[in-house]
């Protein structure tokens, strides 16, 4: 057999040249995000939502009452309930209540820093937003209740009350900040049994606000601009949020190998 033949020279795989990276880096493409990141994005951003309702409805089943929530609106309840407060209400018949206490019944029970219990009733008619206050006492048809109540909370005797003899049965009532009865002041008449369709559980501080602001802000610029207003701003704030959340997800993706 004849000599082996020599090895030739080993090549090496050379590495593109500039040109060649460049023309290789045209031809890919950014890869889109995944659907799963995007469903993660709308998890992320509706997930607070959900919460929030999920919330409401568990207090309105505890409760009894719809809407579980009473935003308040003035300051007739200062300083136990100020105006900001979100008050949470209960139906008058649920456990452990058992129907309605007033302020100058015997034993009554403390409720929100005094004695009675809180309501929220709508006088029918009137035009009124619900009223958040407290019940002084119960009257029966065509009784003089002015011998019954605190005569520093009256402006004036039977004669000089459209509220007095009682129309009817019910309940007179006061704010706790208000110097005078509301059927002294002509806040409201005798509250009937049936114009209360809640009582106060508790009050949480300035959780009212956003309530409060809509309504001020329906009354001054009407209902249209404000549901622009606020739908536009709460349409910035999803926006900002998705941005947010999206500039993560992809900061993330990025690390893992």
């Amino acid at each position: 057999m004849g000599d082996p033949l020599p090895a030739g020279p080993k090549v090496l795989p050379s590495s593109p040249s500039a040109g060649d990276r460049a023309a290789i880096g045209d031809t890919l493409k950014p890869i889109p995000p995944s659907g799963i990141d995007v469903n993660r994005d709308l998890t992320g951003l509706l997930a607070p939502a959900a919460a929030v309702l999920l919330l409401v409805f568990v207090v309105a089943a505890v409760t009894g009452a719809w809407p579980p929530f009473v935003a308040v609106e003035s300051g007739s309840m200062a300083p136990e309930i100020e105006r900001g407060d979100l008050v949470v209400v209960t139906a008058t018949d649920r456990f452990p209540w058992s129907g309605l206490v007033g302020h100058a019944d015997p034993g009554a029970p403390t409720r929100l820093g005094d004695a009675g219990d809180v309501v929220v009733f709508s006088p029918p008619g009137d035009g009124q937003r619900p009223i958040l206050h407290r019940i002084a006492f119960s009257v029966a048809e065509g009784e003089d209740w002015t011998g019954r109540a605190d005569p520093a909370l009256l402006d004036g005797d039977c004669a000089d009350l459209a509220t007095c003899p009682a129309p009817h049965d019910g309940y007179v009532t006061y704010g706790d900040a208000n110097g005078e009865y509301d059927q002294s002041a002509g806040i409201a008449p005798v509250v009937r049994p049936e114009w209360i369709h809640a009582k106060a559980l508790f009050a949480v501080p300035d959780l009212g606000w956003f309530r409060v602001g809509v309504d001020a802000a329906i009354a001054r610029i009407g209902l249209f601009p404000t549901a622009v207003g606020f739908g536009g701003f709460a349409a910035l704030a999803g926006g900002f949020g998705a941005v947010l959340l999206g500039r993560v997800g992809r900061r993330r993706g990025g690390e893992r190998p």
